[in-house]
């Protein structure tokens, strides 16, 4: 071999084994998480900027009712996913987004929600997640799911985005099942009961006024008994706008750039 040739191969033998070069991939990635001896798929986004030197900003982004599936995919085609795809450079995040099962789970409750967190903590592990830094956000069912997640484990969040969102019992327009109130009966107001357990969690809410699927009324009061704990929350409701409300309010960019200066207190 020429000397040329031995010192090009040797140049690269060097480099393959030196744990500075990256070779990490970015992107919408496909990853899969075991909840109850079952695979299930999810999504996760890494930033063309990823380093795993350094800790990063999560999101764990929740879909609506219109996801449901198997896949792993078509949780990303509506939502937060479609704002990075418009606006990669808004989001220096890991986000996550997992996909509840289409066999009545009911969202992010139950098994939905070890769906969630399991894949949750599988980012948070492989992409060298900031648990000072972890967001949770979701619209409609996954904004049901999204109030369901802070009021049962507050304290792992820095901050909420919740559009389009319930809290009562109802029957999924888009998917017919039956979800369970997120709140116990045996508290008199679920209003403040939801707005006791979060009120130390930064939120941004956001409704339009013209949603025929979920009443408006539902985050109007949400926003009062935050209001009334002395919670930090802005309340956004979009004149003239239906049950999407999500494309106006991802579309925000001072929004994540709020998000992100947040950290768990």
């Amino acid at each position: 071999m020429r000397l040329a040739g031995k010192l090009l191969l040797a140049a690269v033998t060097l480099l393959a084994g030196s744990p500075a070069v990256h070779c990490q991939e970015t992107g919408f990635l496909d990853r899969s998480v075991r909840v109850d001896t079952t695979d299930y798929r999810y999504q996760v986004y890494v930033p063309r900027e990823y380093r795993p030197t350094q800790a990063w900003p999560v999101i764990l982004a929740l879909h609506g009712g219109g996801e449901y599936g198997r896949d792993g995919i078509s949780q990303t085609n509506v939502g937060l996913a479609q704002a990075v795809r418009q606006h990669r450079d808004r989001f220096p995040a890991i986000i996550v987004f997992p996909q509840s099962p289409p066999d009545g789970t009911p969202g992010f409750h139950g098994r939905g929600e070890r769906i969630a967190l399991a894949a949750l903590d599988k980012a948070l592990a492989e992409f060298h997640g900031d648990p000072s830094r972890i967001y949770l956000t979701g619209l409609s069912m996954g904004g049901n799911g999204a109030w369901s997640l802070a009021y049962r484990f507050p304290e792992r969040f820095a901050a909420l985005i919740v559009v389009s969102a319930f809290i009562g019992e109802r029957t999924g327009g888009t998917s017919g099942v039956r979800y369970p109130a997120i709140v116990p009966q045996t508290e008199a107001d679920p209003y403040a009961a939801i707005a006791r357990r979060v009120s130390g969690v930064p939120i941004r809410m956001f409704h339009g006024d013209a949603d025929a699927s979920v009443p408006v009324e539902v985050s109007r009061r949400l926003a009062t008994a935050l209001q009334a704990e002395h919670a930090d929350v802005e309340y956004t409701e979009l004149a003239g706008v239906g049950h999407n409300a999500w494309d106006a309010a991802y579309a925000r960019e001072a929004l994540f750039v709020w998000l992100f200066r947040q950290r768990r207190r």
